[in-house]
């Protein structure tokens, strides 16, 4: 198997994994918040920050490592598709990286109110709406970077 080929996989597959992971992470926590069970919104938000260091974190960094070599291997122009591909990205990760602050501070409120049996606080369903809003623009972003990579258009 050539270079290009393992580069290939390897991109492939932490795009899965980024798009599986957020889809997944996304789905089980807003259930689990729609649920209103204190402890069962705690014990996902401890998996949700756990999942996104161990799964969506090496797929974010790997992403562009493996996107850029492709495309100077693939002989590509530094413009068109690529630049859009990159730009969305760029957009996804720039919703992501609060979500990761949004997450810590839900689980550690969580936390909290599940140690009180108390219900949770506004401030976290302050957190929660703005973590929903920001994984729109991301997840919308990174579909369009799915179809440029696959249709590469002109």
């Amino acid at each position: 198997m050539n270079g290009y080929l393992v580069i290939k996989c390897l991109h492939i597959l932490s795009a899965t994994v980024l798009m599986g992971t957020g889809v997944g992470i996304a789905w089980f926590k807003w259930m689990a918040d729609r649920s209103g069970d204190v402890r069962a919104i705690r014990i996902t938000n401890e998996h949700t920050v756990i999942a996104d260091l161990m799964f969506t974190t090496p797929a974010v960094l790997l992403q562009p490592i493996t996107g850029l070599a492709l495309i100077h291997l693939a002989g590509y122009p530094h413009s068109g598709w690529p630049i859009y591909a990159m730009c969305l990205y760029l957009l996804a990760g720039a919703c992501w990286l609060p979500v990761i602050w949004l997450q810590v501070r839900m689980r550690d409120l969580a936390r909290a109110a599940d140690a009180l049996s108390a219900p949770l606080s506004p401030q976290y369903w302050r957190y929660a709406r703005i973590w929903f809003w920001l994984g729109l623009p991301a997840f919308s972003g990174l579909i369009v970077v799915f179809w440029l990579m696959v249709g590469k258009p002109a």
